[in-house]
């Protein structure tokens, strides 16, 4: 029966060392959680720099963000670093874009369009002018696939246009 009295006291003393002796006031109160939420923001941001939908391409190697206006009829893939932050420029001339619609595939070309900070021959930006295509990727429950090549590998991104609130973004 002595040994309870003895492990009482021996709990009490953890408990005030632990609560009184373990956190140093000039370290953030959550470091692990603060820096989980961060990892997860960096890691799946939830659009593009140019405010479009992000597709991942392969094992989120890469990016391809979607933007597109309906007011004019463009469609603009951009394709982004893993990070989905920085530009990295392809040396194909197209990307063709698979779109079903109620069950009926249609297929589009997005041409190379170089920003001028691209690499000669190679383009980070495609564009396309085409209503079908814009009305394609607004459709509701329309399902689209992306293939592009980078860095010699080929990279399919799939993903649902619609799966996002659609809002025309002018700039």
């Amino acid at each position: 029966m002595r040994r309870y009295p003895f492990l009482s006291v021996s709990g009490l003393c953890l408990a005030f060392v632990c609560f009184t002796g373990c956190e140093d006031p000039s370290k953030p109160t959550a470091p692990a959680e603060n820096h989980a939420a961060d990892a997860h923001d960096h890691d799946h941001p939830s659009e593009g720099p140019h405010h479009g939908q992000l597709i991942e391409l392969g094992n989120e190697e890469f990016h391809a963000e979607l933007v597109h206006d309906d007011s004019t009829n463009q469609v603009t893939i951009y394709l982004l670093d893993s990070a989905a932050k920085n530009s990295v420029a392809s040396e194909e001339q197209e990307l063709v874009m698979n779109v079903v619609v109620d069950g009926t595939p249609q297929q589009f070309k997005l041409a190379a369009a170089p920003e001028a900070s691209d690499p000669a021959g190679k383009s980070s930006r495609f564009q396309a002018t085409d209503e079908a295509f814009c009305k394609a990727l607004d459709n509701k429950g329309a399902k689209a696939r992306l293939n592009v090549t980078l860095g010699g590998k080929p990279l399919v991104g799939s993903f649902e246009p619609a799966a996002h609130e659609h809002e025309d973004h002018h700039h």
